[in-house]
């Protein structure tokens, strides 16, 4: 049963705990990415044969046209209405994700200075999308869009097959869906490999898999300790950690509500945190019997129960006041603001991945539907890291001109700074452009 906790009786320690997976497969990543390294395709399929069951005779790295209109085909079969719903979520990511384009800069309102930012997309893309039951096609959305967006001109997308070769025709169709969305958006290609190997193939590229500029998307164990050893040479998003939620609510939420919240997290994995802040101790012993009570039918009550027990946690605070520094002091990946006025307590919210305001705006809204981006920092990073955007996927080159009038003018004065730090040579080469003694 999820514990409640008097915010004036705790520690630091017992507020802000999350308890993290420990599993060290960094040697064993190692041996992985050295292997895609010198082995390539052969490795890959190697590894596909050995952990997604695959036949490695005849099999083919690259999802090609004809299984993607198969793909395509099947889910209009099954379920004909989900190609609409992703298109309705497409056109909701767009039309947020649009609004965060940066565009280049010029500044030359000094005679002879020219100064600038050029702002270029990153030419590839590499998204990691997880597979076999655990297949996210919103993850497959929020995480191409933006780079469609920017202008990168190839999405590399890598997933693990089925036993039989196959990739899960929801993902087929949300990479269609998102492609779709953006006008004049680049390819979207599709290879058929999961786990660290996939991670090592974006980031050196193979015979058949091109190396990327970054990485995005989650996974596994294996697959974030893939991210952290390849960071430096390719850029990556972020290593996830267990899904979160903070509900911030007063006593006039609905407990039941407030529970069925919490669990939509609590379901992901069983080092979720869900975790309740309120001024109501009636609202705490309500939401906790809700809890116990939805947990009965919930279909991953396997999954929710550890995350609940374990690091589930509902905070008694004194007043609504105290439960926002309590929300900024944890940095939530997830905050719901469950209160009669969202507005008026949003600008008090100084550390959040995502927030949801009022009581009508559940946290899986924003997982699949409404735009902005689900792809948010966790661990407490939050403090200092943002969700997942279109300038993940540009870099700014900043450029510099001055003619040799206007380079005199402050030559002397870039020479006086340049000496302060004993770097002679750099004011000799601005002394130099103008003839002054050096």
């Amino acid at each position: 049963m999820i514990k409640i906790l008097k915010y004036a009786e705790l520690t630091p320690a017992e507020v802000f705990s999350r308890s993290e997976p420990v599993m060290d497969v960094s040697g064993t990543v190692t041996e992985i990415i050295n292997d895609v390294i010198e082995n390539g395709d052969a490795a890959l399929v190697r590894y596909a044969a050995k952990f997604d069951g695959i036949d490695p005779e005849g099999f083919v790295l690259e999802l090609t046209e004809e299984e993607r209109a198969a793909a395509l085909k099947k889910i209009e079969e099954t379920d004909p209405g989900f190609t609409d719903i992703l298109a309705k979520a497409a056109a909701n990511i767009v039309k947020f994700h649009t609004k965060q384009v940066r565009n280049s800069f010029i500044i030359n309102d000094t005679p002879g200075i020219i100064m600038g930012q050029k702002v270029v997309p990153l030419e590839r893309a590499g998204l990691y999308v997880p597979g076999g039951t655990a297949a996210y096609p919103s993850t497959v959305l929020m995480d191409s869009i933006p780079a469609l967006i920017a202008g990168c001109r190839e999405i590399i997308m890598v997933t693990p097959p089925d036993a039989d070769g196959s990739i899960n025709p929801a993902i087929i169709a949300a990479a269609q869906a998102a492609r779709n969305a953006v006008s004049g958006a680049g390819e979207v290609r599709i290879f058929k490999t999961g786990g660290a190997q996939a991670i090592a193939a974006l980031a050196y590229g193979t015979e058949t898999i091109p190396k990327v500029d970054k990485i995005v998307g989650p996974g596994n164990a294996f697959v974030a300790e893939a991210k952290r050893q390849v960071f430096g040479r390719v850029s990556i998003d972020m290593i996830a950690g267990p899904s979160e939620i903070l509900v911030v609510s007063d006593g006039k939420s609905d407990p039941e509500v407030v529970a069925a919240d919490m669990l939509s997290q609590a379901e992901h994995d069983k080092n979720a945190s869900a975790v309740l802040v309120t001024d109501s101790a009636e609202l705490a012993s309500a939401v906790q019997q809700a809890i116990e009570k939805q947990l009965a039918t919930l279909e991953r009550e396997a999954i929710a129960r550890p995350s609940i027990d374990n690091n589930g946690k509902i905070i008694v605070a004194e007043d609504l006041e105290q439960a926002i520094e309590i929300s900024n002091e944890i940095a939530p990946e997830h905050l719901e603001l469950c209160v009669d006025d969202p507005f008026e307590w949003l600008g008090k919210v100084k550390h959040a991945g995502s927030i949801f305001l009022g009581r009508n705006c559940p946290e899986a809204l924003g997982d699949y539907f409404a735009g902005p981006n689900h792809t948010l920092p966790t661990s407490g990073t939050a403090r200092f890291s943002n969700p997942l955007s279109v300038d993940d996927f540009v870099k700014k080159m900043q450029y510099t001109y001055y003619t040799g009038d206007a380079l005199a003018e402050v030559a002397e004065d870039i020479a006086g700074f340049a000496r302060k730090e004993g770097l002679t040579g750099h004011a000799r080469s601005v002394l130099i452009r103008s003839g002054k003694k050096h």
